[in-house]
């Protein structure tokens, strides 16, 4: 889809809300949809977030081409090592957490991700971490968990979450920033 001249891919979902990404090395546009929004509604979403597109746009750009060569692979010991480093801080970091969330995830899976720190199922209470958080300074881990944990009370990035992400973790918005900064990139090919 193009809109006002911004090339746009549109991933339909059976999904209740609209999500947008500006994914590296180029910059492009994914919007993943509910099937049944009209494309209007997705050309007027992208439009109300022109600035924000743009910025993410020109930062990725400020950082250079991405040599995808340069990622590290996936093995067999590398996955154990952080899988075996997340499991080990878990058990901690839950029960820390979970009284002051007021939220507990009926299960926790470990996955490489290639484009998500975590993800959250609110509906079932199941958690799904990126692997390469075990390889990570363990502060990163501790805010996807508490990040997660959030949105079993509140399903989107608006400001109820927010207001909770505040009182749990007043320092959540520096972590995110520096989360999204490290340059730890692995593939499973």
């Amino acid at each position: 889809m193009n809109v006002d001249g911004l090339e746009v891919q549109v991933v339909r979902k059976p999904i209740k809300n609209m999500y947008l990404r500006v994914k590296p090395p180029s910059g492009s546009v994914v919007i993943s949809a509910p099937k049944r929004v009209r494309d209007g509604d997705i050309a007027a979403f992208v439009r109300a977030r022109r600035a924000w597109i743009e910025a993410n746009q020109s930062k990725i750009r400020a950082n250079g081409p991405q040599d995808p060569t340069q990622a590290t692979v996936w093995t067999d010991e590398l996955r154990r090592q952080a899988a075996a480093n997340i499991n080990a801080a878990l058990p901690s970091l839950l029960a820390r957490w979970e009284p002051i969330v007021g939220k507990s995830p009926t299960h926790i899976t470990l996955r490489a991700m290639t484009s998500r720190w975590g993800s959250c199922t609110p509906r079932t209470g199941r958690i799904r971490l990126n692997l390469q958080l075990g390889l990570m300074d363990e502060r990163f881990l501790e805010y996807v968990l508490v990040h997660e944990l959030t949105h079993l009370w509140e399903r989107g990035h608006g400001a109820g979450f927010q207001r909770r992400m505040s009182v749990y973790l007043p320092n959540w918005k520096q972590l995110r920033r520096e989360l999204s900064r490290q340059n730890v990139r692995y593939t499973n090919d």
